[in-house]
């Protein structure tokens, strides 16, 4: 049937809905459709830049700029739904179909009906759409596989203009993607899929092993550049308390009665003697593994490069994995359920009846950092993970699932090939009724599984998880232990961190030592209350008892 929906008079019902001419429709011409028929023939692959992991880099980007400084055109543009749908086949012509007769209806029953038919045929649309986005996918299929906007005269004026103003590129490098970015990386193989409970096979597939291989060795590496780092940044510190020590011995004053004469060294002077000789065996030390983990470094890097030959040779790393977004495909679809539930609204499409977001309220790249940024300020060890003794910052990946939903939800904690740095995964609904609960619960849920997956059998019984399981038995509570554990880590955010006493008083406890606040909240609670103030002493005694 091609295309030949987008031919013929729309309508006159759906046109007056969607504030749309029925006749300048009916004028369009096949001919100035897309083809994208040789997407993936002669065209070149549009494949992103990797956003890697940067163990170096403490804080959020500040947000300086919340709009882009041109707002786009796209959804001013009258043949924005024909554009969205053309080049799709059969299955735009059934999400045409159903959707004028959602919208006609005068039954409640049949609108229904017609609402889960379009929810099912929308779905299946948007997978022809995410095949597509390795290549140069149009504005109007972009923004419509991003926010699910089908049609803007489904939305309000004023919501129009919002959408146009939005900044459409990740101008500040961070690991948040927009679905058409996801499954752009995904499909070209800089990021791989999220995990499922499906087994994977690998053993007969020599470019997937091998790539699992690469991914094995780039934990390593960076896992290596990580402790380079640190101990060089070690060794600059003892040089800089070695200057300063140094330049305490150069400050004489000179002898009463003998002003060409310097005074002999202080007693501060003298205690200098036996600090520089302990700075300089620790920069001899340091020096020294220094030399080790760049040697270490070296060949990590050197088995990378050597993968990544073998990988190139095996044809598995620029091209367009058509199944690799189809499995995504899927695993998204399990990510937007979990952020409605059961009893939300899984209606996949915008529109003004359900839209009912401001501008810092949707989750936009822009407004998700600033929430991120806030909840660090907090809890600074949020995205925190320990390898050999060193925390180390890893930012997880952020996808921004156009739903409904309420929750934020972790869909894995880290790559079960890399546990040493590799980024977990959490999904955020972009249009949810408060931005700032959706986002905790999913750093709530990445706190979770981080500690349960590091723990490993005895997540039952030892650290965060151990604890708080252990409390929530003795309570003989029901339900889900995690879903406790997240409302419980809300209110710490929101509640405790403001000295406003929520939590049960051993969950508290828990929350402080494995969960701490800031150093400056720490202080600001300690003489907001007596409980608080314990607390604060449990942590110098554990800490002079070394135990911590």
């Amino acid at each position: 049937m091609g295309n030949t929906i987008f031919n013929g008079e729309m309508d006159p019902e759906i046109a007056a809905l969607l504030g749309v001419s029925s006749a300048k429709n009916g004028s369009a011409s096949a001919s100035n459709t897309p083809d994208y028929s040789d997407l993936f023939g002669d065209e070149s692959i549009d494949t992103p830049n990797q956003i890697e992991v940067d163990l170096t880099q403490n804080t959020f980007p500040e947000i300086t700029k919340q709009y882009a400084t041109i707002p786009v055109t796209t959804f001013s543009d009258p043949d924005y739904y024909k554009k969205a749908l053309s080049g799709e086949g059969d299955i735009a012509q059934r999400v045409h179909t159903i959707l004028q007769k959602f919208l006609t209806t005068k039954d409640p029953k049949d609108r229904g009906v017609y609402r889960q038919q379009l929810t099912t045929a929308y779905w299946d649309f948007l997978l022809g759409i995410a095949r597509k986005t390795p290549g140069k996918l149009s504005d109007y299929k972009k923004f419509l596989l991003r926010f699910g906007i089908l049609h803007p005269n489904l939305l309000a004026p004023e919501d129009r203009d919002l959408f146009s103003k939005l900044i459409v590129d990740n101008e500040l490098n961070q690991p948040i993607y927009y679905l058409d970015e996801w499954f752009k990386a995904i499909g070209t193989g800089i990021i791989k899929n999220s995990t499922t409970d499906e087994v994977r096979v690998a053993k007969n597939n020599e470019a997937t092993r091998l790539k699992q291989l690469l991914e094995k060795a780039e934990g390593r590496r960076d896992a290596a550049r990580n402790l380079l780092k640190a101990k060089s940044d070690e060794r600059a510190s003892y040089e800089r308390a070695l200057l300063d020590a140094v330049n305490i011995l150069s400050q004489h004053t000179p002898i009463p009665g003998f002003p060409d004469l310097q005074s002999v060294y202080t007693e501060v002077q003298r205690r200098a003697f036996s600090d520089i000789q302990e700075l300089l065996k620790n920069m001899a030390k340091a020096d020294r593994e220094l030399d080790s983990f760049l040697k270490e470094f070296s060949q990590a890097q050197a088995d990378v490069q050597t993968l990544e030959d073998k990988v190139r040779e095996a044809g598995a790393d620029v091209a367009v994995d058509i199944k690799a977004i189809d499995t995504e495909f899927d695993s998204v679809r399990q990510m937007v359920k979990l952020t409605i539930g059961r009893q939300g609204n899984h209606f996949p499409i915008l529109t003004r009846e359900y839209f009912r977001c401001g501008p810092n309220e949707i989750a936009t790249r822009e407004n998700v950092i600033k929430q991120l940024a806030w909840i660090e300020s907090i809890d600074p060890e949020a995205f925190c993970r320990s390898y050999k003794n060193k925390l180390n910052r890893i930012v997880p990946y952020v996808i921004l699932v156009p739903s409904y939903g309420e929750f934020g939800i972790c869909w894995e904690p880290f790559d079960r090939f890399n546990r040493a740095t590799s980024r977990g995964r959490i999904a955020i609904p972009m249009y949810p009724k408060n931005l700032s609960l959706a986002i905790l619960s999913a750093v709530g849920d990445l706190r979770w599984q981080v500690a349960k997956e590091k723990a490993s059998y005895y997540w039952m019984e030892e650290g965060l998880t151990g604890n708080y399981y252990q409390w929530f038995t003795s309570k003989k509570l029901k339900g889900d232990v995690k879903e406790y554990f997240i409302q419980d880590y809300i209110i710490w955010m929101t509640k405790e961190s403001d000295a406003i006493q929520k939590l049960e008083k051993e969950v508290r406890a828990i929350f402080w030592r494995y969960i701490p606040f800031s150093q400056p909240i720490k202080d600001k609670l300690k003489g907001r209350s007596y409980i608080y103030q314990e607390l604060y002493q449990r942590d110098i005694n554990r800490s002079l008892s070394d135990g911590y």
